[in-house]
C-alpha cells in the first residue's frame, strides 16, 4: 500500500511570523528616536549657535570684507573694493607693519613667556614646599583681579625718574634709567610688567600640576639618592610638562594681542619702540579711520597667532606630550 503523504509534495509554506519583522520595526523606531533627540539638542544649541552667529560669524564676515575694501567706517555704502591692497600696502617698502610694529609683537610676547614661565615655575615649586599655600596662591594672584589701567600706571609712576625702582637704583650706587623714555629700555620695560601680572595665574596652574605628579616618584628618587636639581630636572619638569604647554600658549596668544597695558604706560612710543599689532589696528581704525588697512592687520595677526600655536604643539608632541 503506497503512503499518500510519502509521495505528494510538499506544496504548503509557512507564514512568515510577526517577529520576522521586529528588528525591522526597531530600527525604524531607533531611527526617528534619535532624529527627535537631534531636533531637540539643535533646539538646546540654538540660543548659542546664534550668539556665536551674531558676534563672531557675521564680524568675522564684515572684516574679512573690510580687508578687502577702502572704508571710512561711517557710511556703509562708502564700501569701496581694492582686492588685495591693503595687505600689501602693510608690506610695501616704508610700511612700519613688519618693522617694528609686527617685530615689538612677537619680541614682546616672547619676552612675557619666557619671563612669566621661569618665575611661575620657580615660585610654583617653592610654594609646593611651604606652609599656608593658599595664602601664598592668593597673594600672587592678586594683580590678576587688579585691572591693567591700575597696574600700567602705578609701574608708570615707578619708572619715572624720581620713582621707586630708580630710587632703588640710586641707593645702590647705580645712575637712573630712563626706562618709559628711551626706545632701547622701553619695551623690556613694559615687558616686565606683564609678565609680572600674568604670573599669578600661570603659577595657579603650575601648582595644581604639580599636585597631580604621584609621591612614589619623589621616593623612589630619595631612595636612590638623587638630589633636589636632579629630581627637577628629572622628574618635576617632564612631568609637568601638560600644565607648561598650556601656560605657555595661553601666555604667548595674550602676549601678541596686549593692547590695554602699553596704550596705559607709553603709548606705543616713544616713536614706534613699544607699538604692536593691536595697538596699530586701533590707530588705524579709530585715530585714521582707515578701516580696511585695520582689518588686513588683524587677518596678518590671527595668522601669526595660529601658525605660533600650531608650532608650540608640534615641538611639545615631538618631545612626547600629546596636547
Amino acid at each position: 500500500m503506497v503512503n499518500v503523504n510519502t509521495l505528494a509534495p510538499e506544496t504548503t509554506e509557512r507564514a512568515p511570523s510577526p517577529r520576522s519583522a521586529g528588528p525591522a520595526v526597531n530600527d525604524r523606531g531607533q531611527t526617528r528616536r534619535r532624529r527627535r533627540q537631534a531636533v531637540v539638542a539643535y533646539l538646546f544649541l540654538a540660543p548659542t549657535l546664534l550668539f556665536f552667529a551674531v558676534f563672531l560669524i557675521l564680524p568675522l564676515g564684515f572684516a574679512l570684507l573690510l580687508s578687502m575694501s577702502r572704508w571710512a567706517g561711517f557710511d556703509l555704502g562708502d564700501i569701496d573694493p581694492v582686492g588685495l591692497d591693503n595687505f600689501t600696502g602693510l608690506f610695501a617698502d616704508g610700511s612700519t607693519f613688519l618693522a617694528p610694529i609686527l617685530t615689538n609683537t612677537l619680541l614682546f610676547a616672547l619676552g612675557t613667556v619666557a619671563l612669566a614661565l621661569a618665575g611661575s615655575v620657580l615660585v610654583a615649586t617653592c610654594i609646593d614646599n611651604l606652609r599656608f599655600q593658599g595664602l601664598w596662591r592668593t597673594l600672587y594672584f592678586l594683580p590678576i583681579v587688579t585691572t591693567v589701567v591700575a597696574v600700567g600706571n602705578v609701574w608708570k609712576y615707578m619708572y619715572e625718574p624720581g620713582g621707586l625702582v630708580n630710587g632703588v637704583l640710586n641707593a645702590l650706587g647705580l645712575g637712573s634709567v630712563a626706562f618709559l623714555q628711551d626706545p632701547d629700555t622701553a619695551l623690556p620695560s613694559v615687558v616686565v610688567v606683564q609678565a609680572w601680572a600674568s604670573v599669578g595665574s600661570a603659577i595657579l596652574i603650575l601648582t595644581a600640576g604639580l599636585k597631580s605628579i604621584p609621591e612614589s616618584y619623589y621616593e623612589a628618587a630619595a631612595l636612590d639618592g638623587a638630589g633636589p636639581v636632579t629630581v627637577f630636572w628629572k622628574i618635576t619638569l617632564p612631568l609637568l610638562r601638560p600644565s607648561l604647554l598650556f601656560v605657555c600658549i595661553t601666555q604667548f596668544l595674550t602676549g601678541l594681542q596686549s593692547f590695554a597695558l602699553i596704550i596705559v604706560m607709553t603709548k606705543g612710543g616713544p616713536g614706534d619702540a613699544t607699538n604692536v599689532a593691536a595697538l596699530e589696528m586701533y590707530r588705524q581704525a579709530f585715530s585714521y579711520g582707515d578701516w580696511g588697512t585695520a582689518s588686513a592687520a588683524a587677518f596678518v595677526l590671527f595668522v601669526v597667532v595660529l601658525v605660533v600655536t600650531l608650532v608650540q604643539l608640534w615641538i611639545f608632541r615631538r618631545k612626547g606630550e600629546d596636547a
